[in-house]
Order: structure tokens, then sequence, then C-alpha cells
């Protein structure tokens, strides 16, 4: 597959880690994708995909938004995809929605249900029009920045989910607020309105991602070493967290990472996602 990405300009580097093209054959049909803590939005511009959240499994053609998730799910690929899209920090899609964050959490919506048909029809448009992947990066940049708008409580909420990402989740909540100068109430309606989670919640997608990305799959792991040094209670806990974050076993999750790394060394979905089926 074909990905090129690139880190945006200020203002939007303050929201966005980065945009970036996508093409090619999907190395499986189905990938999972565990709760991350950041968003993410996609502009399709190749047959539908599927996603799988929960009970319910709906198709995106235009593209789709994904907030903040609290749990595993499933896309669905065609046999060629083509889209541009944007890594989004937890924070970042705030900006660009209508809605609370909330109201989309664990909910995939379609871009057209964000942005409107005729704006979307437009933007797929100019994308086509550009057909080289830099010149669509550029497209899509430009249509965040003309949408970024402001929003109420951005600042605290970003401070705050900093200090949550520098420790890798390990904080305690009930500082963030004292430093900030707010109740723990207020701190909570303000990250589940921006983000879509509780900082607790987003503290916990931290610890259980710095930890499994730091793992080295392609050597024996030690699970109960893991869990020690990431600070989970026991051994238990952080069974229990993996179960939780993505329906498996960490044994088992060993064995699907490394499939996939053997099936398909260096793909660009590689990194997070696990074959599904």
């Amino acid at each position: 597959m074909q990905y090129v990405s690139r880190v945006p300009r200020p203002p939007l580097d303050g929201l966005i880690d980065d945009l970036y093209y996508l093409a090619g054959a999907p190395p499986y049909a189905r990938l999972m994708l565990p709760p991350m803590p950041g968003a993410l939005l996609i502009v399709n511009l190749g047959a539908p995909f599927r996603i799988r959240a929960g009970a319910g499994t709906a198709e995106y053609a235009d593209g789709c938004v994904v907030t903040t998730p609290t749990r595993a799910f499933e896309f669905g690929y065609p046999p060629w995809t083509r889209s541009v899209g944007v890594h989004v920090k937890p924070w970042g899609l705030a900006p660009f929605l209508p809605m609370p964050a909330a109201e989309l959490s664990d909910r995939p919506v379609t871009l057209e249900q964000v942005w409107g048909r005729p704006a979307v029809a437009e933007l797929r448009d100019r994308l086509a029009t550009a057909d080289r992947p830099h010149a669509m990066l550029t497209v899509l940049e430009q249509e965040l920045r003309r949408r970024l708008g402001e929003t109420t409580g951005l600042g605290l909420v970003r401070r705050a989910s900093r200090v949550i990402a520098a420790t890798g989740g390990a904080v305690a909540i009930g500082g963030l607020s004292e430093a900030a100068g707010v109740s723990s109430t207020h701190l909570a309606q303000r990250f589940k309105a921006l983000i879509g989670v509780t900082p607790k919640r987003l503290a916990r997608t931290h610890r259980f991602a710095t930890t499994v990305l730091a793992i080295d799959f392609a050597a024996p792991v030690d699970w109960g070493d893991v869990a020690a040094g990431a600070g989970y209670f026991d051994q238990a806990h952080f069974g229990h967290e993996f179960r939780d974050f993505t329906g498996l076993t960490p044994t088992r999750y060993a064995e699907v990472r490394r499939r996939f790394l053997r099936e398909h060394p260096g793909s660009a979905l590689d990194g997070w996602s696990l074959p599904a089926d």
C-alpha cells in the first residue's frame, strides 16, 4: 500500500498528529483497531468500507469520523481502498464538530452527518482534482483550516490531556483538576464534551497503549514483568485491561500481532491494527 503523511502547519499541529494519504490493497479484509488515545477523520475516495462498532455494522461511502474510542472496532475494507485522513489528538476534533464529542462516543458517523452532503461532495471533488498525494493533503489541510473554530474549554482540556500523555496515563486524576483550579466534575464534563471520554478513561487508554507499543513481539514476552513495569496492580489486572481493550488475552494478542509481522512485514497498516479474519 502507498502511505504518505505529514504534520500540518500551525495552528493545526496543536490539534492534529498528521494528515495522511492511503491507497492500495489492504493486508487483510478486516482489521481490528484497539482503542487509542486519539481520534480519526477519513475522507473516502474509493469503494465504501464498513465499520463494526459494538453490535452494529455500518457502511461508509464518503468517509467517517471516530472520536477517541473506549472499545475496539473493526474496519472491513474493499479489495482496493483509497482515502485521505487525519490522525487527531484526543481533543483535536472538537473545533470541527457541530455537536459534543460525547454524542459520537463509540459511534462512528459518516462525514456527511458532521459536515453535510454538499460540503463533503465539494471536498471530495477538489481532492479528486488534486490527484497527487501531497496536493490532496494540502487541500485537506486548507479545508480543516477553514473550518477551525473557537471551542470553549479547549485550553483546559488540552493542558490536562498533555499531562496525562506525558505520564503515560500514570497520573492522579484528582491532581489534574486541582492544578487547573477547577472541580473534578467540571473537568470531567469538559473532557466528555470535547473528547468524548472522562480524564480517567483517557488515562487508562494512554497507559494501555504506552505499555503495548513498548513490547517487542519479535522476542518472548514475560507478561508478569510487563504488568509490573507498567504499574498494574498484578498480572490479572493487566489481563483484564487487555481483554477490555482488545477482546483478546495477552497471549492471543501476541499471536495475532506476530502473524501480522510475519505475513505483511513493513505494512503501512501495521503498528496497532490487527487482522480480524
